[in-house]
């Protein structure tokens, strides 16, 4: 099941807009630049039009620059293994939509004809502006905020055989659900994972969870289905179809292309 960056992006854009934190830190900075009035406000807007002015100003202006911090990190993960150096580079990349926003809520609100030099003047804003949110952002970052943008190195774990090997999957689960893989399923544009330890949803396409098995002994039995095997119960019959019944009692369909390698490798 193909998954486009886009899609993988507003995932992942959805952790931070879930993230009390991420609503404080926006709150917070809103108050104080109501409160101080920079950049003349304070002489030109009353209290409540000031308030709105930066209200507005603030949810465009964090909004592009989140939004393509988080499609920069997405694109970039990859080639880029640092994440501040990913951050930074998605700052540097709103910063032009940024200022141009800035200048164009400015002009509506006060007034006036724009010049290359207040445009020029706006996009140098925007690029502090956007500097300032990355910072705050990343300082008040969420730990499940943290692991969707920046995975945490692969640990090992153990197979039936007693050796260990790398599961880069096992990277992706948070601490507690790290443990041997049992199962995995398709669930929307995420993977569920089923461990020793426990259950969890990961961003990420179901073939790439494939490849980061690892070592993992077990067959893929559907176009959205792994099972490992020591957690294969047996096999049975379900409305005249081949299926497996795990440990836990659930029931996994086979497809019929894999109907013969099932019944070889647990039969």
């Amino acid at each position: 099941m193909e998954r486009p960056l886009p899609q993988s992006a507003l995932r992942e854009l959805q952790v931070f807009l879930r993230a009390p934190r991420f609503w404080a830190t926006f709150g917070a900075v809103v108050l104080i630049f109501w409160v101080t009035g920079p950049y003349g406000t304070a002489e030109r807007l009353a209290a409540a039009p000031r308030l709105g002015f930066w209200l507005v100003l603030h949810a465009v202006a964090w909004g592009i620059a989140v939004t393509a911090i988080v499609f920069v990190n997405t694109l970039l993960r990859g080639r880029i293994p640092s994440l501040p150096r990913r951050m930074a580079l998605g700052t540097v990349i709103a910063g032009i939509p940024v200022g141009l926003a800035t200048e164009a809520i400015s002009l509506l609100t006060f007034g006036g004809t724009p010049t290359l030099a207040t445009i020029a003047e706006s996009i140098a804003t925007g690029l502090l502006l956007s500097a300032l949110f990355c910072g705050l952002t990343f300082m008040t970052m969420s730990s499940k905020q943290a692991e969707a943008l920046a995975p945490t190195p692969a640990p090992v774990a153990e197979e039936q055989t007693g050796e260990r090997s790398e599961v880069p999957l096992l990277r992706r689960l948070k601490p507690e659900n790290r443990g041997t893989i049992l199962h995995m399923t398709v669930a929307d544009h995420y993977t569920e994972v089923t461990t020793s330890r426990g259950r969890e949803l990961v961003l990420l396409r179901f073939s790439d969870a494939l490849e980061e098995l690892g070592g993992t002994a077990g067959l893929q039995v559907h176009r959205s289905h792994f099972v490992a095997d020591n957690h294969v119960d047996r096999l049975l019959r379900s409305d005249g179809r081949l299926a497996i019944r795990l440990k836990d009692g659930r029931e996994i369909p086979v497809s019929r292309s894999r109907n013969e390698a099932v019944r070889d490798r647990w039969g």
